[in-house]
């Protein structure tokens, strides 16, 4: 028997449908409410994800009384693909999945103090929301964002490459092959978690959803992703951002730069920073110290910062 059902179960109160963004684009959305609302999360995914891998922390939540609804962002997850490969994420500017998320928030009808959530890409496109003033959420909560990918040949360097890759040949084709060897799949997934059965459950998931899951990202994704994360680091002046955000980050993170997310970080007049040594990359889906851990902060950060919300409105 699997320790815990959720994992491979949507709940029966829970919906999963399609929000059409402002060109058509199916976004695919998981809306579960709770009886008695406390307030509404929403939570943006990453570029590999699913939203079924985080069934877990939306039980965790739903039981405190938070209504969530979660979002696959466009050309990922069950969103389709904007290239004609199944494996390849391709976009051809963050600019329009920040367009999605901010239209996503006016038609979206949380009940109570409403709190924006994102993992990696999602986080990053949170932020570019936030910083843009195209979001209003009482608080927001950044897992492993995406501020600065790792990359050996840094920012600058590997964003030129993949904007002169892109000049050269079809920019939606993918940057890379996708791995074959059992080896070279194992060590890919061990930067996400070093927890093996949570990886065997989104497997789980994608064997059942073809077509969900996601290989390479391709050549324009690459460019417009590090242009993305250039723009929002050159933001010199960032005091208008006085929404309450919680930045968690992974100290073992492959995949992004922690370092430059906490440099960010204290560029904000009201984040706070938690760290978490020998975590991978999705924090929320770690061995169970770790993401408790994890948990327990987010919980006590909406905690407090609603209260003041609550306050403030009173």
């Amino acid at each position: 028997m699997h320790p815990n059902p959720i994992r491979r179960a949507v709940p029966r109160d829970a919906t999963i449908s399609y929000w059409a963004a402002r060109d058509g684009w199916p976004i695919r959305r998981f809306d579960w409410p709770a009886d008695a609302a406390r307030g509404s999360i929403l939570l943006i995914g990453g570029r590999g994800d699913i939203f079924e891998k985080y069934l877990e922390a939306f039980e965790h939540w739903r039981l405190q009384g938070w209504s969530v609804t979660a979002l696959d962002l466009r050309g990922h997850g069950g969103s389709g693909r904007a290239s004609e490969s199944e494996l390849v994420g391709h976009t051809e500017s963050f600019a329009a999945l920040v367009d999605d998320l901010a239209d996503f928030w006016r038609d979206w009808r949380g009940g109570g103090p409403r709190v924006a959530m994102g993992h990696s890409m999602g986080g990053h496109v949170l932020l570019r929301a936030l910083t843009e003033r195209r979001l209003d959420p009482e608080a927001a909560v950044l897992l492993s964002p995406m501020v600065r990918i790792r990359s050996p040949l840094g920012s600058w360097l590997s964003g030129r490459i993949a904007r002169n890759m892109c000049k050269r040949g079809d920019p939606a084709r993918a940057a890379w092959r996708p791995k074959s060897s059992a080896g070279a799949r194992a060590d890919a997934d061990a930067m996400l978690t070093s927890d093996y059965g949570r990886l065997l459950d989104e497997q789980w998931w994608h064997a059942r959803m073809p077509g969900t899951q996601m290989g390479p990202p391709s050549w324009s994704w690459l460019a417009e992703a590090f242009a993305s994360s250039d723009l929002l680091w050159r933001r010199r002046d960032l005091s208008h951002l006085t929404t309450p955000l919680l930045f968690l980050l992974a100290e073992q993170d492959r995949l992004t730069v922690s370092r430059a997310s906490s440099a960010l970080a204290r560029r904000l007049p009201n984040a706070r920073v938690a760290q978490f040594k020998s975590a991978g990359h999705e924090l929320l889906r770690e061995v169970d110290p770790v993401r408790d851990a994890a948990l327990h902060a987010i919980d006590s950060f909406l905690g407090s910062a609603t209260a003041r919300a609550r306050g403030a409105s009173g």
